[in-house]
């Protein structure tokens, strides 16, 4: 079969169109949301995510209400920050930006964070509620981020056979409860599956997200799949994604790019879910 000229799909076009609708959204409110973000040490990139995240929330009119308790911050000082915020009524969102220092235990203190304002979707009552199907659960950005995508490329999930390599709790587990509630057909894979190659070459959608640059290629991707990368890895002082871009774009009907791809949508998806939040009567 003659190669198919993959449409790129722009990660950045259709953020910008969900900020548009949260500011429009967020205009009808009485009273704007407030978002919570708590920066732990000195990681250059997490510094520059949360800038950027308290960027998009003040051009969509959502309060910012950032917190930089210091990197030797201890373990119950900083458990009391997050009750100090679960408790206040101005914030409808707390952003823990993660990793933590190695000295903290993440888990607890994720634990700690209201599910109702958890905005990453992390906690454990809001994993279990998505596990459950249940529309009040709050999921990871980054998951209904790729759903978004999904959509507005015209992708017809229904019966459709998908694969997601990476199981971590921020991406890969979420997203595929995301897709069989969306009724595809889910091939769940990781880094230790056998035969990947001939398991994607099955997928009519292959989601890349397990963190190992050049993952996928195009011998691996059938003529016409949709190919969704979530991987962000440094090479060479390059970002680069998770799937051999280049290869596979010659074999796909469509492909995300990195970055402009599924980054901007993990970014819009977090206004999204705090304007959700608020609506909720946090």
């Amino acid at each position: 079969m003659r190669p198919v000229a993959a449409r790129i799909i722009d990660g950045k076009a259709v953020a910008a169109a969900v900020r548009e609708r949260v500011r429009a959204e967020v205009a009808e409110l009485p009273s704007p949301p407030g978002l919570a973000t708590i920066l732990v040490g000195d990681d250059p990139a997490s510094a520059v995510y949360v800038r950027m995240k308290r960027e998009d929330s003040a051009e969509v009119g959502i309060d910012s209400y950032h917190h930089e308790p210091g990197g030797d911050v201890g373990q119950d000082e900083l458990a009391a920050l997050i009750a100090s915020l679960n408790a206040d009524e101005r914030v409808h969102g707390i952003l823990l930006q993660l990793p933590l220092p190695g000295h903290l235990d993440q888990g607890p203190l994720i634990g700690m964070i209201d599910p109702a304002k958890d905005v990453d979707g992390l906690t454990p009552v809001n994993a279990g509620l998505l596990a459950q199907g249940r529309p009040e659960a709050m999921v990871s950005c980054t998951p209904i981020g790729v759903m978004e995508l999904l959509r507005e490329t015209g992708v017809e999930l229904e019966g459709a056979r998908a694969v997601v390599i990476g199981r971590s709790i921020l991406v890969g587990k979420p997203l595929a409860a995301l897709l069989l509630a969306a009724n595809a057909t889910v091939t769940h894979c990781h880094s230790r599956t056998r035969d990947l190659a001939s398991i994607c070459r099955e997928a009519d959608v292959v989601i890349a997200a397990a963190g190992k640059p050049d993952l996928i290629t195009g011998e691996m991707v059938r003529e016409g799949a949709v190919v969704i990368d979530v991987g962000t890895n440094r090479v060479d002082g390059k970002l680069v994604g998770d799937v051999d871009f280049d290869s596979v774009a010659a074999r796909a009907a469509a492909i995300t790019p990195v970055p402009g791809g599924v980054g901007p949508m993990t970014r819009a998806m977090l206004l999204v879910n705090t304007l959700a939040a608020a609506r909720r009567g946090v």
